[in-house]
């Protein structure tokens, strides 16, 4: 199915799916495998319950095995004494077969975990290529350090990798997050063991068969399903990993924490959730800033860490700039994935449908009111959908203005002056993202660096390239992904000092 040819249609797609045969086991030194215990789990989509696969259940014995896989790689220095100029083409390479499988990738991305074909097509597998190819061109250009010293010594500061890097990532963006940590990790020479959401483990799977057809040594790039409690515990736990890049809930990253502390110690670095406002002033532009608010928080159904999931504008623009949002949603096409014209397909699972719900219904019963959506859709269809939903009248102490509900929910609060609208922004344990609307050049300068976040838009959202970092304050975790910056995580600095007598 390795092609180049993009379908147009639903009808082509689905018949493409019929044909594709996922493979669902462990790659574990360059070769399939199955869990060592043989167990494995249901992959099922939620686009409509259906069953895609078995996939292995990985546990701490198959997590063993492929640590065990990426230390010997790592210390014979089968990878992490390549050339750099080898390395940039074997990395370059992955990106090309990326590019050229991405049919398959697409379906896997889509039918694990419900978003719509078009975006999975030219926005997660072209930004998966794009982070390989992007590291690649570091290769020959990292150089190391020679420190200030007297003239009787030389001290050399080199920029060594660490070792095995443990990644563990989500089901929301499986291929975009796993490329962020994979490919600085490979650029410095490390080993990495990947360990994919269960819910979504076949497009990271299928990126190590790639990796081992780009040139990349058996080893050095291992992915082990299974589940979190199990799989991924136990290569949080293991004595062996020299870091644990982590992206997911603020929960489960304190677990990343304790895990290092409890085993060997090891580096932690995490992107955990978010709770994004978007603060709207009277001057603003309010067609633009509702176009960018409604995508904000409806693109990929509202499962993105740093949606714009907290409206906060000023009591004379509420009204307005809601009708322009509802205007917005009215254009943003809720149906099935592999249709062409879909814009917002499906939630992860059933589970996760219901606890999306659960705070629409928790925050009509704290005072908010529905203004649009606020139910599930699509039910014939045996998936897991939830309408676009605006909540207004919610008050900061809410639950709804507060928790990460990862949904297509945006809760509105109201403020009357700059003091108040900076106050609510701030008011939360988390600081991923934020953004100011005004015409103001000068009240957006102050608010841009008021706001506690680690990216802050200004009359735009959602707005980024590799050139920049990406990662958050507060609750929201520690380390970046993405830039220059995210390679000093995946590398320890030597001192190298020779004196001359």
């Amino acid at each position: 199915m390795t092609t180049t040819a993009i379908p147009a249609d639903r009808e082509t797609w689905e018949r493409l799916a019929a044909k594709l045969h996922p493979q669902g086991r462990a790659i574990i030194d360059g070769t399939a495998t199955e869990a060592e215990d043989g167990r494995t789990f249901d992959d099922v989509s939620p686009i409509d319950g259906s069953l895609i696969t078995q996939v292995a259940r990985g546990s701490s014995a198959d997590v063993d095995r492929a640590v065990a896989a990426a230390r010997r790689t790592f210390e014979a220095g089968h990878w992490r004494r390549t050339e750099p100029r080898e390395r940039k083409k074997i990395l370059r390479r992955f990106a090309e077969a990326i590019r050229a499988d991405t049919v398959r990738l697409a379906l896997l991305e889509t039918r694990d975990v419900g978003k719509p074909i078009s975006n999975s097509v030219s926005v997660d597998v072209a930004n998966c290529a794009a982070c390989i190819e992007y590291y690649a061109e570091f290769a020959d250009k990292l150089y190391d350090e020679v420190a200030p010293t007297g003239p009787d010594d030389l001290a050399l500061i080199r920029r060594e990798p660490l070792g095995v890097v443990g990644a563990i990532v989500p089901w929301n963006y499986p291929l975009i997050i796993s490329c962020w940590k994979v490919g600085p990790a490979l650029l410095t020479g490390n080993s990495v063991v990947l360990k994919p959401a269960e819910q979504s483990p076949l497009s990271g799977i299928r990126l190590a068969e790639l990796a081992l057809e780009a040139g990349i040594p058996p080893g050095v790039f291992n992915v082990v399903p299974g589940y979190g409690e199990e799989a991924g515990k136990a290569l949080a736990l293991h004595p062996d990993v020299d870091l644990i890049t982590f992206t997911g809930s603020t929960e489960v990253g304190r677990l990343m924490l304790r895990y290092a502390a409890e085993s060997n110690l090891k580096r932690v670095a995490l992107e955990l959730g978010g709770k994004t406002p978007q603060v709207v002033f009277a001057d603003a532009d309010l067609k633009a800033a509702a176009y960018d608010i409604a995508w904000g928080i409806y693109y990929n159904s509202g499962e993105t860490c740093h949606a714009g999931s907290r409206l906060i504008v000023h009591e004379a623009a509420r009204e307005p700039l809601l009708e322009e949002i509802r205007a917005v949603a009215a254009t943003i096409t809720l149906g099935h994935p592999l249709e062409a014209s879909t814009q917002m397909g499906a939630l992860i699972d059933g589970k996760h449908m219901q606890r999306v719900l659960g705070y629409i219904e928790g925050g009509v019963a704290d005072g908010a009111r529905v203004r649009l959506g606020g139910h599930q859709a699509l039910k014939e269809t045996g998936g897991f959908y939830v309408e676009a939903t605006v909540l207004e009248n919610v008050r900061p102490q809410m639950k709804v203005a507060r928790e990460e509900i990862f949904g297509p929910v945006l809760s509105v609060m109201s403020f009357s002056d700059e003091g108040e609208a900076l106050q609510m922004a701030n008011d939360t344990p988390y600081g991923l993202a934020a953004a100011v609307w005004t015409a103001d050049i000068n009240l957006a300068h102050r608010m841009s660096q008021a706001l506690r976040g680690g990216t802050v838009w200004v009359n735009s959202f959602d707005r980024s390239t590799m050139a920049t970092p990406f990662g958050g304050f507060k609750m929201s975790g520690s380390g970046r992904d993405r830039s220059p910056h995210a390679i000093d995580k995946y590398c320890d600095l030597k001192t190298i000092w020779t004196a001359y007598r």
